[in-house]
């Protein structure tokens, strides 16, 4: 979008957030894997670059927790509007705080602003305050031109300063010399990477299993509420990728052995077995719930959108409350 002189208040934040030069970095090194991960996401949708930074503004990248009827994760969704961009939030899951679901949502609403509207400043302003409100917006002022950079709309404050702040931010990982900050670079091990779970199981298994804190394994994958990895909810951990080879192999080790889910979870305890993993028969069918989306069930069971669409003779993704859909190729 613009650059840093485009409106002064974006040079008034970008100077707010670089006020302490070494904080600045040490914040953003803390942050550098997730924020490296949502990049690589926003390339899939050809979203603007900014919007990578969006987290930034919203929490600092950090995985806010769920409180009721408030937003929650790094980028800070409403439980309302978290049902209707397909994630799934109950009491054992947040989808909000699942980082790769998340992301892959927040971006494809972006992408459908920006078709929409053909303004990336108006997409995050749609982002903030709702595309009902946008719309309305438009209506009555029409499109915005390109100069101001913030538009002219009569917005509320927390609006303007959302759009303020990110190109502030964006202005800051652009031109870093100039606030004297240097970017700090993310070594290949630190990348996150998404590792395949077959089975749930206790977090502090999941832990051991990645030679990894339960508080560091929790921190990235906070959308597990409770002490275990429930794999009907998510079918995958992310990992740092110096971690994921050591997880892989040890799941080669102990498959699934003994991992009964605790008593009130909401999860079918799974009976410790004795035969090779290989035998253990795989979900076939899922029940859909509400919520639910054909692209995040596809997610969930690591198979395409177009296969779901083949495998249960689906013409659109319109899906039913209660609805059965085979998730497999096999019988």
């Amino acid at each position: 979008m613009a650059d840093c002189d485009a409106d002064p208040s974006v040079m008034v934040w970008a100077k707010r957030y670089t006020h302490n030069p070494i904080q600045f970095e040490n914040q953003l090194r803390e942050v550098l894997p997730r924020l490296a991960y949502v990049q690589q996401i926003a390339a899939q949708y050809d979203v603007a670059g900014e919007f990578v930074l969006l987290p930034w503004v919203e929490s600092q990248f950090q995985p806010v927790a769920a409180r009721r009827r408030q937003p929650a994760g790094m980028w800070q969704i409403m439980p309302i509007t978290a049902g209707a961009m397909g994630l799934r939030v109950d009491g054992h899951y947040d989808g909000r705080l699942d980082v790769p679901a998340a992301a892959h949502a927040v971006m494809k609403l972006l992408k459908q602003y920006h078709d929409q509207f053909h303004d990336w400043r108006v997409a995050d302003y749609a982002y903030n305050a709702g595309e009902f409100s946008v719309r309305k917006l438009i209506r009555k002022h029409g499109m915005p031109g390109d100069d101001p950079v913030i538009p002219e709309w009569p917005v509320r404050k927390v609006t303007r300063a959302h759009l303020t702040k990110l190109l502030a931010i964006a202005c800051v990982v652009r031109e870093p010399g100039r606030f004297h900050v240097s970017l700090p670079t993310l070594p290949d091990e630190q990348q996150l990477v998404q590792v395949k779970i077959t089975h749930s199981m206790p977090i502090t298994r999941a832990a051991d299993h990645a030679g990894m804190s339960v508080n560091t394994l929790k921190g990235l994958n906070a959308a597990f509420r409770s002490d275990m990895i429930d794999a009907g909810a998510a079918s995958y951990l992310l990992l740092p990728a110096s971690r994921a080879e050591q997880f892989r192999n040890a799941l080669l080790v102990q498959p699934s052995m003994g991992l009964a889910a605790p008593q009130g979870h909401g999860t079918a305890a799974i009976t410790a077995v004795s035969v090779p993993s290989k035998t253990t028969t795989p979900r076939k069918t899922h029940t859909v719930r509400r919520g639910d989306s054909l692209w995040q069930i596809a997610r969930n069971y690591s198979v395409n959108v177009s296969e779901l669409q083949r495998w249960n003779h689906l013409r659109g993704q319109t899906l039913k409350l209660g609805q059965v859909l085979r998730v497999s190729d096999t019988n």
